[in-house]
């Protein structure tokens, strides 16, 4: 069997300009715009292209998704989950489970703490694993791989081969 590839994307910054809005309508600001570009072309430029796409209903990862994907060569399939708004690291973890085992590699955009909580979960290990742990900020990706089926991806199951972060990418 060979590895699976799953990104993990929070959703880039979003805007509090209008107090009126929900929580699950507010959208991208400017810099979440740039971020989520940015991230489309870093993820293009790393072959990071992704055969299904889990993200959530709240408008600031679809948009935040719809941004990256303007980047990116490939045309996944892309689920949106309502479920995955206030998903728990383990509901979470039950959706990335439920993934067809033909899939070879997913990105699942979320919010935190629950996308941050879950790559910590799941990396056993990686060069990046500190700055992880440290802050996972608006925009950031995790990229993690790991043998064996979807339905089997258990805590430390998987390596972080790359953490990166949307300022990572202004140099």
């Amino acid at each position: 069997m060979s590895a699976r590839q799953l990104l993990l994307l929070r959703h880039a910054k979003s805007s509090h300009d209008d107090p009126e809005l929900a929580d699950h309508e507010r959208p991208l600001a400017p810099r979440g715009k740039r971020a989520a570009a940015a991230m489309g072309r870093y993820m293009h430029g790393h072959e990071l292209n992704p055969a299904l796409v889990l993200c959530s209903s709240a408008v600031r990862a679809r948009k935040t998704l719809d941004a990256v994907m303007d980047g990116l060569d490939a045309s996944p399939e892309v689920r949106i989950e309502s479920e995955l708004y206030e998903a728990s690291p383990r509901g979470l973890l039950e959706h990335l489970r439920g993934i067809d085992e033909e899939v070879p590699s997913a990105m699942l955009v979320g919010h935190n703490p629950a996308i941050e909580r879950l790559a910590l979960d799941l990396a056993s290990g990686g060069p990046d694993l500190a700055d992880l742990a440290s802050k996972y900020p608006t925009g950031a990706l995790a990229v993690l791989a790991f043998d064996g089926t979807w339905g089997d991806l258990d805590p430390d199951g998987a390596r972080l081969v790359a953490f990166v972060k949307p300022r990572d990418l202004d140099r």
